[in-house]
């Protein structure tokens, strides 16, 4: 569900009826997606990922509750809400679609004001949710993704390489020197530079799905999915260059203050036999080997 548009509400059910019923309730509010299968169901959540889902639980419609344990399986749907469409506002009938992961539910027929206040008080909660948690995957400093939002990204990209038996390529990044940067101009400074550094880094990366993190004090981290060594080694040699370039003015000096990087690159074809660590220990590896070879450079 995208916050710049109108929220997503997937709806399943082979009812036809019912589907022309919800979109004329919900239809200027949201954008609403049907289907009739369970199989489109499962397809169309995961690649679209809809705010909410309401599914009709009446197997002669096409979905039934069997649909419903499969999308609490799936780490791509397991946390959108579920809101069962059923014959009856009965308690037993709730009370099966709450036993089964949904949210809530609706019955037929359909009361206009009532459906309109509970999909609109689903949404909102799922609009906090969303909100919370891009909050705990941004670094508060610099105002990029974070330690856990990068751990869960390469997860998902290197599952998607695995599939595509595409490459895929990581960029560990330490500021050289940044303990001597703070003792020289303070900490204040030290976090004015490591905000310029990640706008730098983010300006260098050509793609909407190549990420750069903060992964802990001055140390950065660039996930490129499908991306060979030597491109691998492009964007590096953007970054090492544009850091090298950057000039910072210090407020208590009245001076321009700069560093440099050092980067060590890893790239890998997502295999059975070995897992995202080992792409972020080698990685790691060569991070300390431009380290202990001269800094301002890359290893690979």
């Amino acid at each position: 569900m995208r916050d710049s548009a109108k929220p997503v509400i997937l709806i399943v059910d082979g009812n036809v009826s019912n589907v022309a019923a919800l979109e004329d309730i919900l239809g200027r509010e949201y954008r609403l997606l049907s289907a009739d299968t369970e199989a489109k169901a499962l397809e169309m959540a995961v690649n679209e990922r809809p705010g909410l889902i309401l599914l009709n639980t009446d197997p002669a419609a096409g979905s039934g509750y069997d649909v419903l344990p499969m999308l609490k399986e799936i780490d791509a749907t397991r946390y959108i809400p579920v809101v069962a469409i059923t014959d009856s506002d009965s308690p037993e009938d709730e009370i099966n679609g709450l036993l089964l992961g949904a949210s809530g539910h609706i019955a037929r027929p359909f009361d206009r004001a009532l459906v309109s206040a509970r999909i609109g008080a689903h949404i909102r909660v799922v609009k906090y949710i969303r909100s919370v948690e891009r909050l705990s995957m941004i670094d508060a400093l610099t105002d990029i993704a974070n330690r856990r939002s990068f751990d869960v990204n390469i997860h998902e990209e290197w599952r998607r390489m695995f599939r595509d038996r595409s490459p895929i390529s990581l960029l560990m990044i330490d500021v050289d020197d940044f303990k001597g940067y703070n003792d020289t101009y303070g900490h204040p400074q030290g976090d004015v530079l490591l905000k310029c550094l990640a706008r730098t880094f983010t300006k260098c990366l050509r793609r909407p799905y190549d990420t750069v993190a903060r992964i802990g004090g001055e140390e950065f981290a660039v996930t490129l999915p499908n991306t060979d060594l030597v491109g691998a080694m492009g964007v590096a040699e953007s970054i090492r260059a544009a850091a090298e370039a950057m000039r910072v003015p210090c407020a208590n000096c009245g001076t321009d203050t700069f560093v440099t990087v050092s980067i060590g690159v890893a790239t890998t074809i997502p295999g059975e036999r070995h897992g995202v660590g080992g792409l972020i220990e080698q990685a790691d590896r060569n991070l300390y080997s431009a380290k202990t070879s001269g800094k301002n450079r890359i290893c690979a």
